[in-house]
């Protein structure tokens, strides 16, 4: 089994409440082992142990109220 580990920049979080938000969302798509977010540098890191779907990682932070794209 390999780890995949994606990085995405999220827009709109401002506060420890906004990063909670995204990781409630994202811990709900499926093979997501680990997130690491913050709203200082809107960076978010997903862990998985299976190949990601990043529209359902995107649409997760969607439904938490923020924006996300991948970063290359």
């Amino acid at each position: 089994m390999s780890i995949v580990e994606i990085e995405y920049q999220v827009t709109g979080m401002t506060c420890g409440h906004c990063e909670m938000s995204v990781r409630e969302e994202v811990e709900q798509v499926p093979g997501v082992t680990a997130i690491d977010v913050s709203a200082a540098t809107g960076r978010l890191v997903v862990t998985a142990d299976q190949p990601l779907n990043d529209a359902a990682v995107v649409a997760a932070v969607d439904e938490a109220g923020y924006q996300a794209v991948r970063v290359p």
